[in-house]
């Protein structure tokens, strides 16, 4: 008798949780749909965020590429090298007999790893230097200004590859030489954005009533300039593809045989200027002009709809709501930063 009286009570005590679970999935599911509504409404009222959807499928493919790629990258196949594109091969083989769809694909993750790499390093010790001169003035900012300009003396390109020339070969020195030549831009731009934000009625408030600096920094300066540099980032990363695909054609880059489109360029050249394969260059090549041209296109469209001025022209809806947030910010940060100094 006792066993079944507690399998009732569990029979009971299970009843109400199946449909909170229902509730729950249905609402997780409603929200999964109002999400993919306003993605699909916004992508018809600016058609530039299509590029956005490209990105992300690419850096899918790049993630899960050993389930994509019809082929190993590596592997090679002397007995069909340099075979023009099939119903097999879409791209054809290269010199070796290697799959170039399988190539470009596994050369997704070297490229867009680099990119993004470069920018979030180059970025990040960049605002960070921008931000603090800008706040600070004096002789760190006169330093910092000196350090930018003798920086943006030298092309980006021809400095980068200095640098990568000087610390030798490799992704990683790769890395470290693209996001050296970035720096200027970013503290630039924090800089110029911090310096009208530190004269704002709600950071004085904030000084005033004692909150450390380093608060104000983070609580009330970078979450206004965030915007631009959102902008500026996206921008960066084609540049960055550009030229990490420009360093690794001239071999200071990814190493043979690794699949990199820079590298599979450079391996194409000779087919291409002897004029015997010729498509042999078109999968890296369409790789990267899809690539940059989307970035270039998503930077243009999140640049259109951050700025309130230009989202008004354009008519475009979505702005609003960022830009309401970032309004909003500087009385809110005042009466936070007048809240959190005020006595007990």
């Amino acid at each position: 008798m006792r066993p079944q009286a507690s399998d009732s009570q569990q029979g009971k005590l299970a009843l109400p949780e199946e449909p909170a679970a229902s509730a729950r999935a249905d609402a997780i599911l409603r929200a999964l749909l109002s999400r993919l509504a306003a993605l699909l409404s916004a992508i018809r009222e600016d058609p530039r965020l299509l590029c956005g959807v490209i990105l992300v499928a690419l850096v899918l493919a790049a993630i899960f590429a050993p389930f994509i790629a019809p082929y190993a990258p590596l592997k090679y196949h002397p007995a069909i090298a340099a075979q023009p594109p099939s119903a097999a091969h879409w791209l054809g083989t290269d010199a070796l007999g290697r799959d170039q769809l399988s190539r470009v694909i596994y050369g997704a993750r070297i490229s867009l790893s680099v990119g993004a790499g470069a920018i979030l390093l180059g970025g990040l010790i960049g605002c960070a230097l921008g931000i603090v001169a800008g706040y600070a003035r004096g002789w760190i900012d006169q330093g910092t200004t000196v350090l930018v300009d003798a920086l943006l003396a030298f092309p980006s390109l021809i400095l980068a590859l200095a640098i990568a020339a000087a610390l030798g070969s490799g992704i990683t020195n790769v890395v470290i030489a693209l996001a050296i030549v970035r720096i200027p831009i970013y503290v630039r731009l924090a800089r110029a954005q911090t310096l009208q934000l530190r004269g704002l009625d709600y950071v004085t408030a904030a000084r005033a009533v004692g909150t450390p600096a380093w608060r104000i920094l983070l609580r009330h300066i970078f979450p206004n300039i965030f915007s631009p540099l959102l902008v500026q980032a996206t921008l960066s990363v084609s540049f960055a593809i550009l030229d990490e695909s420009v360093l690794s054609f001239l071999g200071l880059g990814a190493q043979p045989p690794n699949p990199e489109w820079g590298t599979m360029i450079n391996d194409a050249q000779p087919y291409l200027t002897g004029g015997t394969d010729p498509w042999m260059i078109l999968g890296p090549a369409l790789a990267i002009t899809i690539t940059v041209l989307s970035l270039n296109l998503l930077g243009d469209s999140l640049r259109d709809r951050l700025d309130p001025h230009t989202a008004r022209l354009l008519g475009l809806r979505s702005s609003t709501a960022a830009d309401s947030a970032l309004l909003d910010e500087a009385p809110e940060t005042a009466s936070e930063a007048t809240t959190e100094a005020a006595p007990d």
